[in-house]
């Protein structure tokens, strides 16, 4: 057999089309970057026939002045004045955003839904941009036509028809602008729930929940000048190279200057080798990639907090013979819990450290050496440490070993969590909480003049559930594709089915559509890109980074339709509708976004001044107290945690799954069947292992498998004709791509502290395909 055979396989399901296609495997040894993403952006304007507007976006993305925000990741901005702040998978979004492609009328007129249903989710959104309203037929079970007038009138009328408020649900998939966020959960909050699941509550729960606890913040505290000066970075699971491109250039920048950076995370990834940044010229035309990390450490899936815990040791041992170890006046004068933390560390095992992460006492010894000897440190982490059971225990831990040296408070140190998604930070902040503070509604209640319910919300998975028991009846989702983003793919089906109306504010056709209540509303909003023209002149809209800048976006594109609304006025819309004797001035915000970032003003901390100093260059920066050493915790100080270890080991038949996104894929949009820094090419029904574990299991190599996973319950659920595939991953532990492997994780199985779902921490067995 030839190595090239050896590494190839005809799969009949591979494909966007469904059409057969040639699935190949080669390991993937070239920088992050560099030629292939370029060649990449190459043929992704070639596909959707963007020779103009494609380069005049990629020229106008991210920049400071009149530029839009990149509508992918939530990476930081650069503060230099650079003309190429892009990568290549906000190249991709933008693309596929702007497309010349439509799906109107005559689109809906030629497919029912249940053609539809049986198209693959690429497929969907490949067929171009949502031109009009329209709404769901059931005798001609396809979608018609339906005037905005008629399509507010039928929400307004459902919500207004609710036995109470609680009966609907608010989603948000988190690329909403600050501006309709604060409405958004103003029409919520105003008609009488806290309702207000969104993406966070499946992504960084954790951290927020982790960092208001130890520091009393829900944030990371560093900016990107931090990034710029300090001495060692941590970087903790997290697949930059896909999820935050722009990360790259942070880490090759602070490999030159001489920075040390140890990676983290069960796969090493591409972003964790080596590098060339697009926009160095030089790089490019010699082919020269720089290094990305002076240390990879590979734990367990769920590992990390052992790890943590092994780090924490060594600096306490070292503090023994090394008075500079410790930052012991830091930890008097600003820090709560010490001595307990310390005789929780001494008391914890090497044994059990080393059992429960996966990673040798040497190897724990590096990464902690490498932390005591820098003067200032970052950590940085993904979703590969928050959607597990003990996300926020392990958040906090690092917390912890920031505190032990003083890497809070200072220029070059703190957390710096990377949120996955353009301002799903924002969202947060301006007011999508159902948990929301007391201090919050009262502001709210006195400058909105509205009368706010105090009663906690439900999340998403909690949401789902209700839907499910029918105790939720509208489901209103801004933006996202809800059905694929949740857990347990059929179950969260099902609870949409039960709703007496599902709504989505959309831009292109996704599974949500075709997963529909008894009534079912498709509306289409602008894009990021597009220009935003309402009686006061074109609108900016504003967001927030991962790092808490906030900035205004402002789009270049004549829309894709003349029947697209912006968000703000879809909201308001609705807003009126369901409210039609509401005092708050829907129509008056709608007519100049100033308006509402005047009222934002009043309510949000933080935000004061607000239309002055979002026009400033580069925006602003929301205030940290934390990073002042101003801790709104109990104690008034930095709250040392001192959780156990969790029993993160499977048992002996059993491997842990953890599910990610592929790099031609932006959450679930899945832009081909191609993942290149992982070298699959043609297919995404597939299951990384450990080639130890698929010999023990009489596994080959490339052969289909069948995946069950085991919920804390006793149920299983299964995927079948999956492709196994040898990868450097440590025993016990397994990866394969969400949304598809969705259904492994059951609804009931998500995190007694943060609530989110078990997406990195699913128990399986593996087995031949019988």
């Amino acid at each position: 057999m030839s190595a090239e055979s050896e590494n190839e396989k005809t799969d009949p399901t591979a494909g966007s089309s469904g059409e057969s296609a040639p699935f190949r495997f080669r390991p993937y040894h070239h920088p992050a970057a560099g030629w292939g993403a370029a060649k990449s952006v190459g043929r992704v304007l070639a596909r959707e026939g963007e020779f103009l507007d494609g380069p005049r976006g990629i020229m106008r993305m991210n920049h400071e002045g009149r530029g839009f925000d990149c509508p992918g990741c939530a990476w930081p901005d650069d503060l230099k004045g650079l003309h190429l702040d892009i990568c290549e998978n906000g190249i991709k979004h933008v693309t596929w955003e702007m497309t010349h492609k439509r799906v109107g009328r005559d689109f809906f007129a030629a497919h029912t839904v249940g053609e539809l249903s049986r198209w693959s989710d690429a497929a969907l959104e490949d067929q171009g941009r949502l031109t009009e309203p329209m709404r769901y037929d059931p005798d001609t079970d396809r979608y018609v036509p339906i005037s905005w007038p008629d399509a507010f009138d039928l929400v307004g009328r459902a919500l207004r028809e609710l036995d109470e408020p609680d009966q609907a649900a608010f989603y948000t998939s988190g690329r909403l602008g600050n501006e309709a966020t604060f409405l958004y959960q103003l029409l919520a909050r105003e008609l009488g729930t806290n309702n207000l699941p969104d993406c966070s509550n499946m992504c960084h729960e954790a951290s927020g929940r982790a960092l208001q606890a130890s520091l009393g913040t829900g944030k990371g505290t560093v900016d990107l000048k931090d990034w710029e000066v300090t001495d060692a970075l941590f970087v903790m699971g997290v697949n930059a190279a896909s999820n935050a491109p722009r990360m790259l250039t942070s880490l090759v920048e602070a490999y030159k200057r001489g920075a040390q950076i140890v990676h983290i995370n069960p796969l090493i990834e591409a972003a964790a080798r080596r590098a060339i940044i697009p926009h160095e010229f030089l790089a490019m035309a010699s082919f020269r990639s720089t290094p990305t990390s002076t240390l990879n450490l590979q734990p367990r899936i769920g590992g990390d907090m052992a790890l943590l815990r092994g780090m924490a040791k060594v600096v306490l041992d070292e503090a023994r013979t090394d008075p500079k170890a410790l930052d012991t006046e830091f930890i008097e004068r600003h820090t709560s819990g010490f001595a307990e933390y310390r005789a929780l560390c001494e008391a914890t095992s090497w044994e059990e450290i080393e059992h429960q992460s996966g990673v040798a006492r040497a190897d724990i010894r590096k990464a902690a050496l490498v932390y005591c000897e820098a003067d200032r440190s970052i950590f940085s982490w993904c979703l590969g440490v928050t959607q597990h059971d003990h996300g926020v225990d392990t958040a906090r831990e690092i917390v912890n070993l920031l505190l032990l040296r003083g890497n809070l408070g200072r220029e070059g140190a703190g957390p710096s969590p990377v949120r996955g998604h353009s301002n799903v930070q924002g969202n947060r902040t301006c007011g999508i909480d159902h948990r929301p503070t007391g201090e919050f509604l009262d502001r709210l209640a006195a400058v909105c003049e509205i009368d706010p319910p105090r009663r906690h919300g439900l999340d998403t998975v909690g949401t789902i559930e209700a839907m499910h028991r029918g105790d939720v009846l509208v489901f209103v989702g801004m933006g996202g594709n809800f059905a694929l983003a949740a857990p347990d793919t059929p179950y969260t089906f099902a609870a949409l089915q039960k709703c007496r109306l599902t709504m989505h504010v959309s831009t292109k056709l996704n599974r949500s559509h075709l997963v529909h209540g008894r009534d079912a509303l498709i509306l289409p909003c602008l894009g990021r890109t597009e220009k935003d023209q309402q009686r006061a002149g074109v609108q900016a809209t504003s967001v927030e980074d991962s790092m808490s800048m906030v900035h205004l976006s402002i789009g270049m594109k004549r829309p894709a339709s003349p029947h697209l609304l912006s968000e703000p006025a879809i909201v308001a819309g609705i807003a009126r509708a369901a409210l039609p004797d509401s005092a708050t001035p829907w129509e008056r915000y709608v007519e100049d976004y100033d308006r509402i970032r005047d009222t934002m003003s009043h309510v949000l901390d933080g935000f004061e001044d607000f239309n002055r100093r979002v026009r400033l260059p580069l925006g602003f920066r929301i205030r940290q107290p934390a990073r002042e050493l101003v801790f709104d915790t109990p104690s008034g100080r930095a709250e040392f945690s001192t959780a156990t270890l969790p029993d993160v080991v499977p048992a002996e038949d059993r491997l842990v799954l953890c599910t990610m996104r592929s790099h031609d894929q932006w959450n679930t949009t899945i832009y081909s069947d191609n993942d290149r820094y992982r070298g699959v090419k043609n297919l995404r029904t597939l299951i990384f292992m450990n080639a130890d574990d698929m010999r023990e299991r009489g596994i080959g190599k490339f052969d289909d498998v069948d995946i069950t996973s085991i919920a804390r319950d006793g149920s299983t659920r299964s995927l079948h004709g999956y492709t196994a595939i040898p990868y450097d991953i440590p025993r016990g532990s397994a990866a394969g791509y969400m949304p598809e492997m969705n259904v492994l994780c059951a609804i009931g199985d998500y995190s007694t502290q943060s609530d989110q779902p078990l997406m990195k921490n699913v128990r399986i067995t593996v087995r031949a395909a019988s």
